[in-house]
C-alpha cells in the first residue's frame, strides 16, 4: 500500500468493478496434411485467405507422390480443396501444418541448381528451392547492377560517400596519373573496400579472371575525382538483383529482391545483408523464413570449409559461369540481359505420401522447430482441428495409417483441452464400412462426418469426392459467428457441394444416428445440408458437439480472464472477487441465451469459499471455485403430437 509520509492531498486511483472476462474464438482452425509447397517444421502462420495460402504452401495443382520402390502416384491436392472450401463456407482464421516424407535419406525433394559445374565442391554456389516439393521448380535470375559513382572531393583529397566495408566496388581507371583525355571505353577492375583503421579506404583482391594488372590492391589516394564525369575516375558499388518466377501455370507474381551485398560477411547498421543472408536456410527473419522461395549457400568441402570467403570469389563464379558479363558490367549501356544469369532450379518431388509419423511429428530439446501435430500444441488461438485427406484409401490399404492418424488427431485434442477434431470418414465407405471405422473410437473431443462431398474440380475438370472436414470446419465458423458455440453446427448447408459419395435416407441415418456419425444428406428443396451433431462419445452427458464445444468455450475463456488471481492474496477479498468475475461473465450468457432457465439462479451458481476449500488447499495455496451450469441441448427430435378435437368438447 502507498506511504503517506509527508502531509498533504493523495489522489489515488481504485477499482469497485469485478474484473471482466473477455470469450475467446472459436472459429480458428488447424489443417494437417501434404501440400506441394510451403515450409514444414516451422511455426505456423495464420491464414486468412486462399490466395494467401497459396502463396506460402502452393497451387492447386495435383500431388505426385513417389513411394520407395519408385512407383508414381497423382493425388489431389486435398490440402488446397480443404482451404478452399473452408473459406468458401465463411470460415475465418487457419493455420497450416505441412507433413512430406523425403523418398530416401539421399533424395530430401528440393529442387536445386549448381554453378559453376568445372570446379571443386568448395568453390560452388547452390540455389535451391527453400522448401521441398515438385512446386519449387522455378526459374532464378542473378542480376548484376553498378550504382552511382561515389567517388568525390577534390583531385588531391578524394573521398567516397556511402561506401560500406566488404562492398565489391568498380574502379573505372588503373593507379596513375589522371587521363589527359576522356577514356574512349568504361573498362575497369573489380576491388573489396576495405576501410583502414588509420582513416580512407583501400581496395584490395583485384579480379584475376581475366587478369589485366598484377597490382592487387590500390588506395583511396590513387584515385583523382573531377568535376567534369568524363575525365574523373569513378567508384561504383556492385550488387546483386535475385528475381525468382515460378515455372508452369501460375497465377503468382514474380518476386523481386535488389541491392544485395556479394560479400558473404557484409553488413549495413550492423546487420548482415549479403546474398548469403537473405537467402540463407534460417534466415533471422520468420516471415522471410516463410515466404522467400530459395536458399542460395556457399558450397563446401567434406570438411565444412569454403573457398568463398569475399564478393570478388562470388562475383569470379558468375564469370566463370558466363564470362559474357564481363562485357555487360563495362557497357554503361548494357540492359539487364547482358547482365544476368538465369538459372532452371529443378529435380524437386513431393516425395511419399505422409504416414502416421510424420503426422504425429517431433519436437527436440535443443530445437525450437517442431514438425506435426506438435507444431500445433504451442498455438493457444486453435480451437478446431482436421487432417483432410488422411483418411484416403481407408479401404484400400491405407487403413494402419489412416487409423493412427484419427487417434493421434483424438489424442491431440483431449491433451489440448479447449479443442475439438473433426474426423473424416474414409472415401468410398459403405455403411458397413464406416460403422466399423466408428467403433474403433470412443471420444469427447471429436465429431465423425459421413459421406465425402463431391464437387467439381477446377483442376480437372470433372467431378470428384473430397473429405468432408474442410467444409465442416468452416460450417462450424459460420455457425458460431452467425449464431453462437452453443448452437448445434446442424442444418447447415454445405456451400460449394454438388452431391455426395453416398445419397442417405432416413433409414440409413437411423443406424449411424445413434452411433454418433453424421450425416450429411441432401434434401429436396432445401439442397445439402450437415444433419448431425453428436460427437463420438459414449457417454451420453456429452453426447452433442456444441455442449462439447461451448464448454470448451467456457473453459478457456474463465482460464484466460482469471490469470491476475494468480499469487494474491488467498482470503475472502479474493473469493468474492473471483465469484463476481465469473457470474458477471456466466449472466451475460445467460442474458444471450446460452444457458437454460427463466432465472440466472437456476441457469448457474458459482461457489468460492470455506464450503469449496478445506484447510488444507489454503495450507498449500489452493483456490477451489465450484462452477455450475445448465447448458442447452439441441432440439435434436422435433415432435408434434396431434389428435382429434371434436367441436363440443370442453
Amino acid at each position: 500500500m502507498p506511504e503517506y509520509l509527508a502531509p498533504g492531498v493523495y489522489v489515488e486511483e481504485t477499482s469497485f468493478r469485478a474484473k471482466s472476462i473477455e470469450g475467446v474464438s472459436t472459429t480458428t482452425t488447424g489443417f494437417i496434411g501434404p501440400t506441394r509447397y510451403g515450409p514444414v517444421d516451422l511455426e505456423p502462420d495464420i491464414i486468412t485467405g486462399l490466395g494467401e495460402f497459396e502463396r506460402v504452401y502452393g497451387d492447386r495443382q495435383q500431388l505426385k507422390f513417389t513411394a520407395a520402390d519408385g512407383a508414381e502416384t497423382l493425388s489431389h491436392n486435398f490440402m488446397w480443396h480443404a482451404v478452399r472450401a473452408f473459406f468458401e463456407n465463411d470460415g475465418k482464421r487457419l493455420y497450416i501444418v505441412r507433413t512430406f516424407k523425403p523418398i530416401s535419406e539421399t533424395d530430401e525433394g528440393f529442387a536445386s541448381a549448381i554453378f559453376p559445374l568445372s570446379v571443386n565442391p568448395e568453390e560452388q554456389i547452390e540455389i535451391r528451392a527453400r522448401f521441398p516439393g515438385d512446386a519449387g521448380r522455378m526459374r532464378v535470375r542473378l542480376t548484376l547492377r553498378l550504382g552511382q559513382n561515389v567517388l568525390s572531393g577534390e583531385p588531391d583529397n578524394p573521398s567516397v560517400s556511402s561506401l560500406l566495408n566488404g562492398d565489391v566496388v568498380w574502379i573505372s581507371d588503373l593507379p596513375g596519373s589522371p587521363p589527359s583525355s576522356p577514356p574512349s571505353s568504361e573498362s575497369g577492375q573489380f576491388y573489396v573496400a576495405n576501410k583502414k583503421t588509420e582513416g580512407g579506404w583501400e581496395f584490395t583482391n583485384l579480379l584475376t579472371s581475366p587478369p589485366s594488372s598484377p597490382t592487387s590492391s590500390r588506395d583511396l589516394s590513387t584515385l583523382r575525382p573531377d568535376p567534369d564525369p568524363k575525365l574523373s575516375d569513378k567508384v561504383k558499388v556492385l550488387t546483386l538483383t535475385v528475381t525468382t518466377m515460378l515455372l508452369g501455370e501460375s497465377d503468382l507474381p514474380p518476386g523481386v529482391w535488389s541491392g544485395l551485398a556479394l560479400d558473404p560477411s557484409h553488413k549495413t547498421a550492423g546487420q548482415p545483408d549479403s546474398i548469403f543472408d537473405k537467402f540463407a536456410a534460417r534466415p533471422s527473419n520468420l516471415s522471410d523464413a516463410r515466404r522467400l522461395p530459395i536458399v542460395i549457400e556457399r558450397g563446401k568441402n567434406s570438411a565444412g570449409t569454403t573457398n568463398i570467403t569475399d564478393g570478388i570469389e562470388v562475383l569470379e563464379r558468375l564469370l566463370q559461369h558466363k564470362p559474357s558479363l564481363r562485357a555487360g558490367l563495362d557497357n554503361p549501356n548494357s540492359t539487364d540481359d547482358e547482365r544476368s544469369i538465369d538459372f532452371v532450379v529443378d529435380g524437386g518431388n513431393d516425395g511419399q505420401r505422409p504416414t502416421a509419423a510424420e503426422y504425429e511429428g517431433e519436437a527436440e530439446d535443443d530445437s525450437p522447430f517442431k514438425t506435426g501435430l506438435k507444431a500445433f500444441e504451442d498455438v493457444e488461438d486453435i480451437s478446431i482441428v482436421a487432417a483432410p485427406g488422411s483418411t484416403f484409401g481407408y479401404e484400400n490399404g491405407y487403413r494402419q495409417q489412416a487409423a493412427t492418424i484419427v487417434s493421434l488427431l483424438i489424442s491431440h485434442c483431449e491433451r489440448m483441452l479447449y479443442r475439438i477434431a473433426v474426423l473424416d470418414s474414409g472415401d468410398g465407405q459403405t455403411i458397413s464400412d464406416v460403422r466399423a471405422m466408428r467403433s474403433r473410437y470412443d471420444s469427447k473431443y471429436a465429431a465423425l462426418y459421413y459421406p465425402w462431398v463431391k464437387i467439381l474440380d477446377p483442376v480437372t475438370q470433372t467431378e470428384i469426392a473430397l473429405p468432408p472436414s474442410g467444409f465442416i470446419t468452416g460450417i462450424y465458423a459460420r455457425n458460431d459467428v452467425q449464431r453462437a458455440v452453443y448452437k448445434a453446427p446442424a442444418n447447415e448447408v454445405v456451400n460449394l457441394a454438388i452431391g455426395f459419395e453416398q445419397t442417405l435416407n432416413k433409414a440409413q441415418q437411423e443406424v449411424l444416428n445413434p452411433e454418433g456419425v453424421n450425416c450429411l444428406r441432401f434434401f429436396e428443396g432445401r439442397g445439402f445440408r450437415v444433419w448431425g451433431a453428436r460427437t463420438i462419445s459414449s457417454d451420453p452427458e456429452w453426447k452433442y458437439v456444441n455442449l462439447r464445444r461451448y464448454f470448451a468455450y467456457l473453459e478457456r475463456s474463465i482460464d484466460r480472464g482469471t490469470q491476475w488471481a494468480v499469487f494474491e492474496p488467498n482470503g475472502e477479498n479474493l473469493w468474492a472477487n473471483v465469484r463476481r468475475t465469473i457470474e458477471t461473465f456466466l449472466l451475460n450468457e445467460f442474458q444471450m441465451g446460452a444457458l437454460l432457465g427463466d432465472r440466472p439462479e437456476k441457469a448457474f451458481f458459482v461457489r468460492c469459499d470455506r464450503t469449496t476449500m478445506t484447510q488444507n488447499d489454503l495450507d498449500n495455496g489452493r483456490l477451489v471455485c465450484l462452477i455450475g451450469v445448465a447448458p442447452l441441448r439441441p432440439a435434436e427430435f422435433v415432435i408434434f403430437r396431434i389428435g382429434q378435437w371434436t367441436a363440443d368438447r370442453k
